[in-house]
């Protein structure tokens, strides 16, 4: 459905990225900020999926910075790779690669950022950091790490009530430090429950997090949206 393409950040970065067109009229643009098993299988369907629903989706390589081309597997040895390689990139460098998305696919910025896993914490580190028109976190680990830092747009959190990576203590931290945020947590499910390649899939959270997301991207990034 969709094509790799190129991407230049403001510090002369250049990334690979994948596009998915919007289907029917244009609602607007989405950021799909990967896990940290590179822009894979898994991350273009997410990126089809809102394309589906009218949004222009574009999943930046966040890896290239370090190594190019990443596309892991959901075993130990991938997740101990997608560690290391998210250790090496840290956090400003993506910022900066998910910036040049969001401009690709509006000048202004204004467009939805999504990210699952790792890409949960780096969707809440640049909704801090950039102007974007709404930001919505899966099971972000790294969350409560950056609870110094205050989102510029509208968020929304998703996690699971049985993930084994995010203590429930740290999803009441942050919500006690961010009480106007919208925090959903979805009984029985896990870490990656929106994935269907893992074993965590749970297709029933996975449906309702996507609605919420899509409710929060029709209210603050769609050209009708009044804010």
């Amino acid at each position: 459905m969709g094509e790799m393409i190129r991407l230049t950040a403001d510090d002369g970065h250049t990334l690979d990225a994948y596009r998915a067109p919007a289907v029917g009229t244009r609602r607007g643009g989405v950021v799909v900020i990967q896990e940290v098993f590179g822009v894979n299988p898994h991350i273009r369907e997410v990126c089809d999926g809102y394309a589906a629903a009218g949004y222009e989706a574009v999943a930046p390589s966040l890896f290239d910075r370090v190594q190019p081309g990443v596309v892991l597997d959901y075993d130990d040895d991938g997740v101990a790779k997608g560690r290391e390689l998210a250790a090496a990139v840290g956090w400003d460098g993506p910022v900066k690669d998910v910036w040049a998305a969001a401009t690709a696919l509006a000048p202004d910025g204004r467009v939805g950022l999504v990210g699952y896993c790792w890409g949960g914490s780096w969707t809440w580190v640049a909704a801090c950091r950039l102007k974007v028109g709404a930001a919505a976190c899966y099971y972000g680990r790294h969350i409560v790490e950056f609870l110094d830092e205050r989102p510029n747009c509208p968020v929304i959190l998703h996690f699971g009530a049985e993930d084994h990576l995010i203590p429930l203590e740290n999803v009441e931290t942050i919500r006690a430090a961010f009480p106007g945020i919208p925090i959903h947590v979805y009984a029985g499910a896990g870490h990656g429950f929106n994935c269907a390649a893992r074993p965590s899939y749970r297709a029933d959270a996975a449906a309702i997090a996507f609605q919420r997301t899509l409710d929060l991207f029709n209210e603050h990034v769609s050209p009708q949206s009044p804010d």
